[in-house]
């Protein structure tokens, strides 16, 4: 699989783009602010509909210079080529509106525009997915367990509602506590609730418990690569639930104990019983706090160096190892899910800006990995910066014009 056109109509920094690709590397180059990152954004968004650079898409319209109306909306189009058939999609990004989409000209749900082109992105914002807060752990599931399994988006829409819903439901739960009537009626609505999402949650937790079971050996063998087996890495999923129902995680150093944990997790019908029994006995905890305190929502990807944390332990270049390890990983495990996909599973493999941030032993290591890939995009300062081994077609970016070389 790979894209062979790209066009762009008020997408960040470009009025109209039509650019023709082909397989194999791509570099676009450019100095900093001049749209080369806008370039890959575009193609990840296609394949994911988010950026990984906002949490708005009305921040990927393009904002209109002073005396010139502003446009409305985006318009992004790309053909996808797997094996010899062609797909042409589009997505109508929309201020203040739902966006449109299409599938070879004919209206669709944007949800549905996944799984056709698939994209791994790593970017120097990566690093705080190994450093930062669960939830840039969790989206990595998260966007694995769609790209493995589109119709998961929906699972995740409603995990996110059901979520939003009940919280409203347990900060206005305080008011209640002044009679016997109304707290009765709010337990008894947030029983309902209770349900609700542990049935959600418990489908979410199960698809995320696949894809690391699929990403883990690749994981540990991405790391033994690009850190050349300075240290081992073993990563876990850190169930909100079973911390509860332990009270505490396990030992770091037995892997099987967080090995049996997520082979629990697995059935998602004893799961949600598990939730449900869970919140039960949160509720006035949940109350006080008016907050949901256990589920999907709450669990961690935990990453170990060594045995120990990756997050306060491991070094700056541990760090760096590992966040290239895991979208390396994530690269792998999709290539190789020829039994969800058939043969054609390749991902676009997008790379943003890494190589200047990397070590001259890590980028060997990478440029290594990814050169015989399908079709990498990649973006660069400057030619320098773009490794001999991913040499192949190349742009350069200058005030938001693109020119081939």
């Amino acid at each position: 699989m790979y894209l062979s056109d790209l066009s762009l109509d008020n997408f960040r920094s470009y009025k109209d783009l039509v650019l023709s690709l082909s397989p194999g590397p791509t570099a676009f180059v450019g100095p900093n602010g001049q749209g080369k990152t806008n370039l890959v954004e575009a193609v990840a968004y296609m394949a994911t509909l988010s950026s990984h650079r906002v949490g708005a898409d009305t921040a990927l319209v393009r904002r209109a210079p002073p005396g010139s109306s502003q446009p409305q909306g985006a318009v992004l189009r790309a053909k996808v080529v797997h094996t010899d058939r062609p797909t042409v999609l589009e997505i109508e990004i929309i201020a203040g509106k739902a966006n449109r989409a299409r599938i070879n000209r004919g209206n669709c749900r944007p949800r549905d525009l996944l799984g056709i082109l698939r994209a791994v992105v790593f970017a120097p914002e990566d690093l705080a997915v190994v450093r930062e807060e669960p939830g840039l752990r969790r989206r990595l599931l998260d966007d694995l367990a769609v790209a493995l399994r589109p119709g998961l988006a929906s699972v995740l829409a409603e995990h996110s509602k059901i979520l939003a819903q009940r919280a409203s439901l347990l900060k206005s739960a305080r008011a209640a506590r002044s009679s016997a009537t109304g707290t009765r009626s709010v337990i008894s609505t947030l029983e309902v609730w209770d349900a609700q999402l542990a049935d959600v949650a418990s489908r979410l937790i199960a698809a995320r418990i696949e894809v690391l079971r699929r990403l883990r050996p690749w994981v540990e063998s991405s790391y033994e690569t690009v850190s050349v087996g300075r240290s081992s890495v073993h990563a876990a999923y850190r169930s909100s639930l079973d911390a509860h129902e332990r009270t505490g995680d396990p030992d770091p150093q037995r892997k099987e104990t967080w090995h049996e944990t997520e082979e629990a997790l697995r059935d998602p019908a004893a799961v949600a019983v598990r939730l449900r029994t869970a919140m039960a006995q949160l509720h006035e905890r949940e109350i006080d706090r008016g907050a949901n305190l256990v589920g999907a929502h709450r669990d961690d990807l935990s990453l170990f160096l060594g045995g120990l944390p990756a997050r306060g332990f491991a070094s700056h270049g541990e760090q760096w190892s590992l966040a290239l390890a895991l979208r390396l990983a994530s690269y792998e495990m999709l290539r190789h899910s020829a039994d969800t996909y058939g043969g054609d599973s390749e991902p676009v493999l997008i790379l943003d800006d890494v190589f200047a941030s990397l070590d001259q032993q890590r980028r060997r290591a990478l440029a290594k990995m990814v050169a015989n890939a399908q079709q990498v995009l990649l973006t660069a300062a400057v030619d320098a910066d773009v490794p001999a081994e991913l040499n192949g077609a190349r742009f350069h970016v200058l005030g938001g014009k693109v020119t081939n070389d």
